[in-house]
């Protein structure tokens, strides 16, 4: 009775590790290519299905709404402009990374128009992170994590989409799929891995850089005896605070660093994005995985060897990326009149995030714990599409001004984010339907000088200065005679704050205020 006892906990304990026989949905070693081929084979139905699912929220409006990805589609059309000659003191440079997604925009709408090419390259960036990440799972713990397609779908329409940092976000995708082939091991995996790395340059540096630092991190822990293992993330942390003391220190540099306790940027903040409510949800969502994690983490605990083993590298890496919350910058700059590099943390909780699902992975969820998840991305869905709702309005009524514009017109949007919002950045669905029709003074990608399109000093449509774009963004832009003719595109209804005005902006005053300087 005893010895059958002691064997059916080894039995139950025994399902808790990645590399379990029983696990009908086990990864096999072999080439990454190969076995993606024979996966799309056997699983072609369910990765259709999940990929249409998957693709709703970027069809559920006119427009895509995500931050930034007004401007990007905005500045492709520029971009074109510039190269034909018709966008005055606007030029495109060769630049080799942070812009695949653009490059993308812009071939896309060449041979489809903008809208459509809207759509197919957010859908191609979509489809790139989410399977990135599943890949990267299966790969890490040799099962594909189908229990976590609720969860891989959270973060991949959190806050680096809902940003619009589509570079970064297809970099962060690609890097996983590099990751991927990097864990199977051997020369043509290898190789794989090697020729998906100038791809994520040339999207995003930030990817790259992860993929590098993970490769040589996992490589080292590989190869040192398992008592030296923790001198790993020891170096890494104090690389973290080194770096702090010197951005700290060098009059060079300016930084600042988030307010928030380091503890809360643990990934769940990805959910994060358009007012509190989503605060009380990605609590509820982090502390579910706790509560699917620590039976499963205490029972390998006591069965020891090979079991609790399996969680320490993943454990590891999410401490590492965690801790660089508390260490590293929000915002940076080496130029002190060069644009900010910025919102750093807030688009690394994304890796955090990652690493996370990466240890919920190794646990067989039970059909209740996966139902927890799945109603946690149902509510996070529900409210992203209430809130980008309410975005798309805005761009409906600057459509509506803007058509009645005459062609040529240059605008400054002042369009503000309620309060609670982490996502500030909607006046750049303001930009979009200036496509083919007006230019917006304000844009601010041609003179940070970290996008392919530049500005020179002196262009009738928009303005050379990063200090005077983000003044004029915010409103505090006092407008000179030479910036004229200007029209303010802002909000005018305290009670709808989605209801625009246009109105012609007058010399002395500041691009929030369009009124005469002689009306009261």
């Amino acid at each position: 009775m005893g010895a059958g006892l002691k064997l059916c906990v080894e039995c139950r304990l025994l399902s808790y590790m990645p590399n379990s026989s029983a696990d009908s949905n086990q990864v096999e070693d072999r080439l990454a290519i190969r076995e993606t081929i024979v996966f799309l084979r056997q699983r072609f139905g369910t990765i259709l299905v999940i990929s249409l699912v998957l693709l709703i929220p970027c069809f559920w409006h006119a427009h895509i709404q995500a931050g930034d990805l007004g401007s990007h589609i905005y500045n492709a059309w520029l971009s074109q402009l510039a190269e034909r000659g018709q966008a005055p003191g606007v030029y495109v440079a060769r630049q080799w990374n942070n812009i695949l997604f653009d490059v993308m925009v812009s071939n896309a709408a060449k041979m489809f128009g903008w809208h459509a090419a809207e759509l197919l390259s957010v859908s191609v960036a979509v489809l790139i992170f989410f399977w990135g990440v599943f890949s990267f799972l299966a790969a890490a713990t040799k099962k594909f994590p189908w229990a976590l397609v609720p969860c891989i779908t959270m973060l991949a329409y959190g806050y680096s989409f809902s940003m619009g940092f589509f570079n970064y976000y297809i970099s962060l995708g690609l890097a996983c799929f590099g990751l991927a082939a990097f864990w199977r091991g051997g020369a043509g995996n290898w190789l794989t891995a090697l020729i998906l790395s100038p791809l994520m340059l040339v999207a995003h540096p930030i990817g790259f850089l992860w993929f590098v630092a993970t490769v040589v991190y996992v490589s080292l822990w590989r190869l040192i005896p398992e008592y030296w293992r923790l001198i790993l993330p020891i170096v890494v942390i104090a690389g973290y605070f080194a770096l702090r003391a010197f951005l700290v220190n060098d009059p060079r540099f300016d930084a600042d660093w988030r307010p928030d306790p380091f503890f809360w940027m643990n990934g769940s903040d990805q959910l994060m994005i358009y007012g509190h409510r989503y605060l009380i949800l990605a609590r509820a969502a982090v502390a579910w995985g706790i509560i699917c994690f620590l039976p499963a983490f205490a029972q390998s605990l006591s069965a020891g060897g090979e079991r609790a083993r399996a969680f320490r590298l993943p454990l590891e890496l999410y401490v590492v990326a965690l801790t660089a919350a508390a260490f590293l910058p929000e915002n940076f700059r080496s130029d002190h009149f060069a644009g900010w590099i910025g919102l750093i943390v807030s688009r690394l909780t994304s890796i955090t995030a990652i690493f996370g699902l990466w240890v919920l992975a190794l646990i067989p969820l039970r059909k209740w714990q996966v139902a927890g998840f799945t109603v946690c991305a149902a509510v996070f869905f529900v409210f992203s599409y209430q809130n980008t709702q309410s975005i798309s309005r805005v761009e409906s009524n600057a459509e509506s001004l803007i058509a009645a514009l005459p062609f040529g017109t240059r605008i400054v949007p002042i369009v503000s984010a309620p309060e609670d919002w982490r996502i500030p950045f909607i006046a750049h669905s303001v930009e979009r339907p200036c496509i083919g029709h007006c230019f917006s003074y304000s844009n601010y990608e041609p003179s940070s000088g970290q996008f392919r399109i530049r500005v020179r000093t002196g262009s009738p449509i928009v303005t050379a200065s990063v200090d005077q774009s983000e003044a004029m963004s915010s409103g505090d832009y006092i407008v000179r005679p030479e910036d004229l003719p200007l029209v303010s595109i802002y909000q005018c209804d305290e009670a709808d704050w989605t209801r625009l005005c246009a109105a012609p902006l007058w010399a002395g005053n500041r691009t929030e205020d369009p009124k005469p300087p002689t009306e009261p």
